[in-house]
């Protein structure tokens, strides 16, 4: 099943075409057979942040939306809060799951990350930090497994239908 993606880099540094880790996710989204069908760069703005995520998670094409950047400690990282504001759940074991992979990589310094995701109207949100070896890490060992139906013995896509149930 192919799944359709948004992806936002938030960063005040970056454009499209300097964005590195963006454009990982980009490769690796299509590697894995998926759709892009949003891309955007904003600021790293609780509001514009908030501002982009509302709009994507009305869309009903859009299945997944994936952030890459403000997940860190300084006062500029705000995506966690921004995303907080938007969820309707929060979905604590892919933090914990991606700290507990990226100590094998940076070791100690995965402390200092605040990768986290949500559902928020039905859509899996995905707060990825801004360093190509972060979403390098999240990608490859999580979510293209938890993005394929026929990981098991269980994973997301499998629970689309059912996400917005009462």
């Amino acid at each position: 099943m192919r799944v359709n993606i948004a992806l936002l880099t938030v960063t005040d540094t970056r454009t499209l075409k300097t964005d590195k880790s963006g454009n990982i996710l980009v490769k690796k989204i299509n590697k894995a057979g998926h759709n892009l069908v949003e891309r955007e760069i904003c600021k790293d703005s609780k509001k514009d942040i908030k501002k982009i995520l509302k709009i994507w998670i009305k869309i009903k094409k859009i299945d997944v939306i994936i952030t890459t950047g403000g997940t860190g400690l300084t006062g500029r990282d705000i995506t966690p809060e921004a995303i907080d504001e938007i969820a309707d759940k929060k979905i604590p074991g892919f933090g914990e799951i991606f700290r507990y992979i990226s100590l094998s990589t940076v070791g100690t310094s995965s402390i200092q990350s605040r990768a986290c995701a949500v559902l928020a109207n039905g859509k899996y949100v995905f707060a990825l930090p801004g360093s190509s070896g972060g979403v390098t890490d999240a990608w490859d060992k999580i979510l293209v497994h938890q993005l394929n139906i026929k990981h098991k013995p269980c994973n997301f896509v499998e629970l689309f239908p059912r996400l917005k149930e009462k």
